[in-house]
């Protein structure tokens, strides 16, 4: 029987019960706050390397002394789990290259070389010793490199011609005049190497055009921004388009596809706010391909519309990173980019203070799988084999032996990491994407990563951190254009300002329905070396 004013026992349960809930939803509040702790201090890490710290993702092993290797050990958490050794594939430790050598380069022999010759005054010609007259017994020479950036004006001549006899008995005189060669933009002062000239020296050198525009006013040359800007749009709708048509024709036929995107902002278009973000699309033919092709394609959004546009019915091999938009080309065998998932363990590993732990461990199989991939390449196939069979029986062999035993040590640890956590999220990722990531084994003519068109893409993005945004919509397709003519000279190996003043100077006498194969990149190489 209970005392007046003292609580039953029924009561006295609930009220446990309700702390019992209240101290498991404190707990789960602080495991939750917990967790979003350290996802910021995460942030804030990566956000003060990104500011501060070298941008490069060159892994380099942390040297720990004695007493700091077990005070580490010692503080492991259970994320951290046991280091796994590499499965034993009978793959060869690749020596390290050696460093370039210091010092200046001789300047190059193709050079033209012209003497200025230095001689002693004939007074200075007697012996300092004997004062009889000295023979000149050798010469030193040394060389410079001189550069000089001269701009002339052409006139066009063209004769006329007239009939006396007409002039003396006819009604009318005819006047016939000498014809000239179609220019590239008709009723413009600039000529085709005029034109090449301000076209590399924006989408190569990342020149804004203001900044191009004082330049030729330093030289005596007054020439405006609006003016320049005609050039650049222009030349890409005139002449240059032609040439980008042709190269898209020949890039959905090849076997492999790299495909990726990039912001770009335009202040004046249609419907849409000055500070609103388009893209550049940019595609790229793979390493081995014989017509080296890298194209930009300028879209409002980032929607699956468009490079279902830009590929068609494309029934290839399409490279990309885990965006969603790439995988709905359906009739496309896809894979994934390993290049992403290392970053994320990388990202990991900065955000920790003394390094090591999952993601140093991480990064170990990726460093075994980047080091068999340029093996791979220099192995030389056996009799009957392609290089592409090559490659792929060396994978098979040395990469998949170590695919599978990252996937083990993924699965194992995936439980054990916080999913909010950088670390998590890279073991989510990886594992995600994990049937597109390792597809590159199947086939030697695919490639572990997108690291090529994304070399190719910082051309743009370093551009872009000069003039910033495009003023029109014209503007951005123009540019969108002559980058690919740009990156694709680059991706042939081609100098890119004897190719514009080659193909501003021929396109313009070809009719539009001409067959102009012969003025593509990558056979301008081969037309050179004829």
């Amino acid at each position: 029987m209970n005392r007046t004013g003292e609580p039953s026992v029924a009561e006295l349960m609930a009220q446990l019960a309700a702390n019992a809930a209240e101290i498991a939803a404190l707990k789960a509040e602080k495991e939750a706050l917990s967790a979003r702790v350290v996802k910021l201090e995460e942030e804030l890490e990566l956000a003060r390397l990104h500011r501060f710290a070298p941008k490069s993702e060159k892994h380099v092993d942390r040297l720990f002394d004695e007493a700091e290797q077990v005070a580490n050990e010692d503080e492991a958490s259970g994320e951290d789990g046991e280091v796994v050794d590499l499965p034993e594939t009978g793959f060869a430790t690749i020596e390290k290259p050696e460093g370039k050598k210091r010092g200046r380069k001789p300047l190059p022999e193709h050079l033209p070389r012209e003497r200025v010759e230095y001689d002693l005054a004939d007074g200075q010609k007697a012996c300092p010793c004997c004062r009889h007259q000295m023979h000149r017994m050798g010469e030193a020479v040394t060389e410079q490199l001189h550069i000089e950036v001269r701009a002339k004006v052409l006139q066009n001549v063209r004769f006329k011609y007239a009939c006396r006899h007409c002039d003396r008995t006819g009604i009318n005189t005819p006047v016939v005049l000498a014809p000239m060669p179609a220019q590239p933009l008709p009723g413009s002062i600039a000529t085709a190497s005029t034109l090449a000239f301000a076209l590399v020296h924006k989408y190569v050198d990342g020149t804004p055009l203001y900044r191009l525009a004082q330049a030729f006013e330093r030289a005596g040359v007054p020439v405006s921004r609006g003016a320049l800007g005609h050039w650049v749009i222009g030349s890409s709708e005139r002449h240059l388009s032609r040439i980008y048509d042709a190269l898209k024709l020949r890039l959905r036929s090849q076997p492999l596809i790299h495909g990726d995107e990039t912001t770009v902002q335009v202040l004046k278009e249609k419907d849409r706010g000055a500070t609103s973000t388009s893209f550049m699309w940019a595609y790229r033919s793979g390493e081995d391909s014989g017509e080296p092709i890298v194209l930009l394609d300028y879209q409002p959004g980032r929607g699956q519309i468009y490079p279902q546009a830009f590929l068609g019915d494309y029934r290839g091999i399409l490279m990309s990173d885990g965006y969603t938009a790439w995988r709905t080309l359906a009739g496309a065998t896809h894979i994934g980019c390993m290049a992403h998932s290392r970053r994320r363990f990388i990202d990991a590993l900065k955000t920790r203070k003394k390094g090591g732990g999952p993601p140093e461990q991480a990064l170990k199989f990726f460093e075994q799988l980047y080091r068999i991939e340029s093996q791979a390449k220099n192995e030389k196939p056996e009799v009957g084999e392609t290089q592409a069979d090559c490659i792929r029986r060396f994978r098979q062999q040395h990469s998949v032996p170590i695919l599978i035993a990252l996937k083990a040590w993924l699965d194992d640890i995936a439980p054990k990491v916080l999913p909010d956590s950088k670390i998590g999220y890279a073991v989510s990722y990886t594992l995600n994407q994990w049937e597109y990531l390792t597809r590159y084994t199947e086939d030697g003519r695919m490639s572990i990563d997108n690291n090529l068109l994304e070399r190719d893409i910082r051309i743009f993005a370093t551009g872009r951190k000069s003039w910033l945004f495009s003023d029109t919509v014209d503007g951005a397709r123009a540019s969108a254009v002559v980058y690919s003519i740009m990156l694709t000279c680059r991706a042939c190996g081609v100098e890119p300002l004897a190719y514009l003043r080659h193909v501003l100077s021929e396109l313009p006498q070809r009719a539009t329905d001409n067959d102009i194969t012969d003025l593509l990149p990558f056979n301008f190489t081969k037309a050179a070396a004829a």
